[in-house]
């Protein structure tokens, strides 16, 4: 289901309560919302939900990740970031390569997973991954 885009900076600064196999609704409106506002990702928090769960497109294919985690980032970088739920572009500090781990719900159940992402999808997974920690960028 479209959700409407939560700009509220009080909701969006609270951190995100952990994911489980009952939330999978969550990851079907991100999907669904973000493919209705033609975003490059998406966190549970700017569709109204305190859940830790993300989507993000990747060449074309939208992914949603449950309790993503940054593990490690190289090669830092300054950049400014459109941002959905705010009105004025942000300076932040990103890393060009990045490894996370996260859940995807599969069969019912999360299941764990580990990734290596590098340039547009490293910078759109820390951002989603930002909010659900409460960092408005």
């Amino acid at each position: 289901m479209i959700k409407e885009i939560v700009k509220d900076t009080e909701f969006l600064s609270q951190p995100a309560e952990p994911a489980t196999s009952d939330d999978a609704q969550v990851g079907e409106d991100l999907v669904d919302t973000m493919r209705a506002v033609d975003g490059a990702c998406l966190a549970a928090n700017q569709i109204g939900s305190r859940k830790a769960v993300i989507a993000y497109n990747d060449n074309g294919r939208t992914f949603v990740m449950y309790n993503p985690h940054l593990d490690s980032g190289m090669q830092r970088f300054s950049t400014a970031e459109d941002c959905l739920s705010l009105d004025e572009p942000s300076v932040v500090e990103r890393f060009k390569i990045i490894r996370v781990s996260y859940q995807v719900l599969a069969g019912g159940k999360l299941g764990n997973r580990t990734r290596k992402f590098t340039g547009w999808s490293a910078q759109a997974v820390q951002h989603a991954i930002d909010h659900c920690e409460g960092k408005l960028v």
